[in-house]
């Protein structure tokens, strides 16, 4: 494929054909790898580090690893968790931040044919517990830096510990008992050769290999299924996509336990023979630094980390770099569009799709704000189902099943399921919890015995097949590219002193991805509502991601006929005064509360006043 010459985002509608021949390729691609195949990761790294042996691989401050090291601290991995006792099918968790010992823990266990957990970072207490209880896991493997979040966990189950250590970030403390003190000196004693394949030489591609948790909700996540196929191909198709080589160098600065870093960039660049720069965390100062100096050409971005660079006072310098494309999603059209005048041409693949997903988009026209096309829809699983906001159902027909949006309707993105044994596209892998699995599949949809993947996303198409991202589903909205649950939100809040009803729900910022979290709060008879409690409520129980942004106090509750909270209403209205008569609030971190709305507050907080959107 060959991108095009000016990289400059198009209004211009190419032709359907040219967009389905692209993919096409991304279909052929998808497809090499059979669910029977007797093909893992574990059998694409070795091939590759045989390939590509003394090549740059990891690229990590000023560390670089060949994928022959790559593949060499890997078999030690591998011969040192065999000796502690896992095998094939076994459930290994691991925590650990991005870098170099990241991968070669990961490729480790992968060669014994382990399914890996990844496990988020900032998670202690209860959602750590639920994390290794809903993967079955045999062990967790703690990377030094996050040692202190599993001491912080009261009641953890009894399995194995494995500490890998991190001269970045050494434990002070004295390590407790629980922690296998033979762990680190087996490892630093293990081989370099070769792991035998036997090990793992039954396991299929369509087996799992990961364990990655959606960033579903803010309370307790789901785990989805991730097979070695599905993450093969992923780099198969993404190769083809963005014409990937093995001089390409790509930016890893999302956290490798969230999915998109773990998937698309490992498996593409290992897939192209590419290198892989790997940050620990993201950093706005840093970012075009490195860009420059390891002369990266593809990065996977989300959205607010666009947002933060654009936000960010303009460097001399900034359009001199060899970034070439970037990929991921939540790129508004001006953010996209003010993206390219300032850091200079770069093709953009914004998409959508899901960690759990069975099906998915991606904008190859380079169209501004599309999150991907459907030149033909004979030729794709994804169908946009129409879906009636105001009462959160989706309308049937005389036969009673769903109708397929019309250009320019609104409606609920769905994934037919294919389950066929020589076919891996479109399978459904669905999560740990046989409940969680079945709960996201809707049956009987457009013919009897059908069945389909439930996204809860709101999608639209225009005449020319672009599709582009509306909003969540009902008491779900995503904020900061995390997905909050409303009613999670407001079960956190729901014992502030004197409180009668809370209704949380989400509300559009402009200029920002996503909706902010806005709570309408109504106070029981004779009870003032107190700013700083709510605060300090939110601080203890959610993520500041989940916390409020802005909040009402209302007079009366506005209940439906079955006494539901209404939502609709509440968010054309907004944080706009005019509109909302009640008391406003909007959340300041600096002093600690929530301060009574003003038009210089929000300036201070870098945010637009409210647009109501007329519905006339």
């Amino acid at each position: 494929m060959t991108l095009p010459s000016s990289g400059l985002p198009s209004s211009v509608v190419v032709p359907r054909e040219q967009t389905q021949a692209i993919l096409d390729r991304r279909g052929a691609a998808a497809a090499q790898i059979k669910p029977a195949d007797h093909y893992t990761l574990a059998d694409r790294l070795e091939q590759q580090a045989e390939r590509f042996a003394e090549r740059p691989f990891l690229i990590y401050g000023e560390q670089t690893l060949s994928y022959a090291e790559v593949d060499a601290r890997a078999n030690q991995m591998a011969h040192t968790f065999y000796a502690k006792g896992l095998r094939a099918g076994d459930v290994c968790a691991m925590v650990m931040e991005n870098r170099p010992a990241f991968f070669c823990t990961w490729f480790g266990l992968v060669k014994l044919g382990v399914v890996v957990a990844f496990i988020n970072t900032q998670v202690n207490g209860r959602p750590l517990l639920h994390a290794l209880e809903t993967t079955a896991a045999k062990a967790l493997v703690i990377g030094e830096e996050c040692l202190g979040n599993v001491l912080a966990t009261e009641g953890l189950p009894t399995l194995a510990y494995w500490l890998v250590g991190d001269e970045e970030n050494r434990w002070a403390g004295d390590l407790p008992g629980f922690i296998d003190r033979q762990f680190a000196t087996r490892l630093d004693s293990a081989p370099r050769s070769a792991f035998p394949r036997d090990i793992r030489a039954a396991v299929e591609a369509q087996a799992p290999t990961l364990l990655i948790f959606t960033s579903g909700t803010t309370g307790l996540p789901k785990a989805a299924r991730y097979s070695h196929m599905r993450w093969m191909s992923s780099g198969d198709v993404m190769e083809v996509t963005l014409a990937a080589t093995c001089d390409d160098v790509f930016y890893c600065c999302l956290p490798l336990y969230h999915g998109a870093a773990a998937t698309s960039v490992t498996s593409t660049a290992l897939r192209a023979g590419a290198s892989i720069v790997v940050r620990r965390k993201f950093s706005v100062s840093e970012f075009w630094r490195d860009v420059v100096r390891h002369n990266i050409s593809v990065f996977q971005y989300i959205g607010e980390i666009c947002r933060y660079l654009l936000n960010r006072p303009e460097q001399p310098g900034e359009r001199d770099h060899n970034l070439r494309c970037m990929l991921g999603a939540g790129l508004t059209p001006e953010s996209w569009q003010r993206w390219i005048e300032r850091f200079g041409p770069v093709q953009v693949f914004e998409g959508w799709g899901a960690t759990e997903a069975n099906t998915a988009l991606i904008n190859v026209d380079n169209y501004v704000g599309a999150c991907g096309r459907v030149p033909d829809w004979t030729r794709t699983n994804l169908r946009l189902i129409r879906f009636d906001v105001e009462n959160d159902c989706h309308p049937r027909d005389e036969n009673g099943f769903y109708q397929v949006c019309e250009v320019g309707e609104v409606g609920e993105a769905m994934g037919f399921i294919v389950n066929h044994p020589e076919i891996g596209g479109g399978r459904f892998e669905g999560y740990t919890s046989a409940d969680a699995t079945e709960s996201k599949i809707r049956r009987n949809v457009l013919r009897e015995g059908d069945a389909w993947w439930s996204s809860g996303d709101l999608l639209r198409q225009d005449a020319d097949g672009y599709c582009y991202f509306v909003d969540r589903i009902g008491d779900t909205f995503r904020w900061k590219s995390e997905n909050v649950s409303t009613q999670e939100v407001a079960d956190a809040l729901g014992d502030l002193p004197g409180l009668e009803l809370i209704n949380i729900y989400g509300v559009q910022v402009p200029g920002h991805e996503g909706r902010a979290g806005m709570a309408a709060v109504l106070m029981q008879a004779g009870e003032v509502f107190d700013p700083q409690a709510l605060y300090a409520l939110s601080e203890e129980r959610l993520p500041r991601y989940a916390a409020p942004l802005f909040v009402r106090v209302s007079a009366a509750a506005d209940l439906t006929s079955t006494f539901k909270l209404r939502k609709v209403d509440l968010q054309r209205q907004g944080y706009c005064p005019d509109a909302c008569r009640d008391p406003l609030y909007i959340r300041d971190e600096q002093s600690g509360t929530y301060q009574p709305y003003s038009r210089a507050l929000l300036q201070r907080l870098e945010l637009a006043p409210f647009v109501v959107a007329d519905h006339g």
